[in-house]
Formats: structure tokens, sequence, C-alpha cells
């Protein structure tokens, strides 16, 4: 199973990063525009039909959103993976700011490398909304 990590900062504040990353459905606005450009929200807000600036479309489910711990966890479903599960955590900078740990866990190992592109694409968005850490 290939694991990819992205780990960066940010100058939001926790609560507003945290606050982009925990509105679930509202991915294209708050926490990746442009990268992400339609999420349109299914069952109540736990599932995401989502539309990249490429024009692939996936489908993924909320599995746990904690704010206390301001980390949320969701899954693919469908899709080129056969397994695809991710997390995202918000942490506090001892100096101000916030930082951010992507992980996502997939199979095969083969889409490690578009994956990874994918994310390294999604964090410069995220670093646009949040501001540059």
């Amino acid at each position: 199973m290939a694991t990819l990590r992205q780990d960066f900062t940010v100058t939001a504040a926790p609560a507003q990063a945290w606050a982009a990353v925990a509105d679930f459905t509202a991915l294209h606005e708050k926490l990746v525009p442009g990268f992400v450009t339609a999420c349109t929200a299914e069952e109540s807000g736990n599932v995401r039909f989502i539309t990249f600036a490429n024009g692939m479309q996936v489908r993924e489910r909320l599995v746990t959103r904690d704010d206390a711990m301001r980390r949320l966890v969701y899954k693919t479903e469908g899709g080129r993976a056969s397994h695809y599960n991710a997390a995202v955590e918000v942490h506090e900078m001892a100096g101000g700011g916030s930082r951010l740990v992507w992980t996502v866990d997939l199979l095969p190992d083969e889409l490690a490398g578009p994956v990874g592109q994918m994310m390294g694409a999604g964090v410069q968005a995220m670093k646009k909304a949040l501001g540059s850490g």
C-alpha cells in the first residue's frame, strides 16, 4: 500500500484553517478553489461528488470529522483506486499560523505518482486559500 504525505504550513489561524477543512462540501469555495471546480453534496452532506480543474471526477465519503482534534478523514468510492483513505489534520504553530498534515493511503501502488502530483497541486491551492506559510 502506498502512503503519501504532505506536511506544510499556512498563515491562517488554526480555527480559520479548520473551518475550511471541516466544511466537507465547500471544498471548491473555501479550501481548494480553482483546483476543485465543483462539489455537490449527497446523503445529507456525508458524501461529496467533486470535479477537479483537469475534469477528473470522484465521489468521496466522510468517515469522521473530529472538531476537538481538528482531524477530517474521508475515503473515495469507485474510481481507479481499490483503496483510498485520507486524513487532513490542522495543528497550531507556536509562532502563529497552522501546520496541515494530509495523508493518503491507497492501492494499487501504481497510483502513487499521479495521486502525488494531484496532492501537490492541492497543497498549492490550499496555500493560496489559507495563506502561504
